[in-house]
């Protein structure tokens, strides 16, 4: 499914057509495929190392939204589907999917090997790619999503 819209210049004299998410359902799909990857390693690495890596893979699962808990306080004061402002940085950060990706990096090159760390890290990624395939991505520093990332 794609959508186009019309935008123009302040002149109005040379409009363009721009796809605003012609791509959509392709990333989505994407993402899913890298969070079913990054599940079952996860739980590869929990099933081989024991309940310390299953442990440490759920959390990493789950803490990305613990960045709401930095401002819960301002919460009921926010509109719907808005993340109180102060939280938006530690939100932000907690998902990008760089920062854990540039971890695994580092693990793989590293002179230690412990699967707690790795299966942590599988968590992570597959949290990051459930909420992009979801329709879920980074905020502005308002707390809304930003475009291009609204849920259908």
């Amino acid at each position: 499914m794609s959508t186009a819209t019309t935008t123009s210049t302040s002149t109005g004299k040379h409009p363009h057509t721009r796809t605003v998410s012609a791509l959509a359902p392709a990333r989505r799909t994407a993402w899913l495929a890298a969070a079913l990857f990054w599940s079952a390693f996860a739980v590869l690495e929990a099933v081989n190392h024991g309940w310390l890596a299953g442990t440490a893979a759920l959390a990493f699962l789950v803490l990305p939204d613990l960045a709401f808990l930095v401002a819960l306080d301002d919460a009921p004061h926010m509109a719907k589907g808005q993340l109180p402002p102060r939280a938006v940085p530690y939100y932000n950060a907690l998902h990008r999917a760089a920062v854990p990706l540039a971890l695994l990096a580092l693990y793989a090159f590293a002179p230690f090997t412990w699967a707690p760390l790795f299966a942590a890290l599988c968590g992570w990624l597959a949290h990051i790619s459930y909420d992009r395939a979801l329709g879920y991505g980074p905020r502005t520093k308002e707390g809304f999503q930003r475009e291009g990332f609204q849920r259908d």
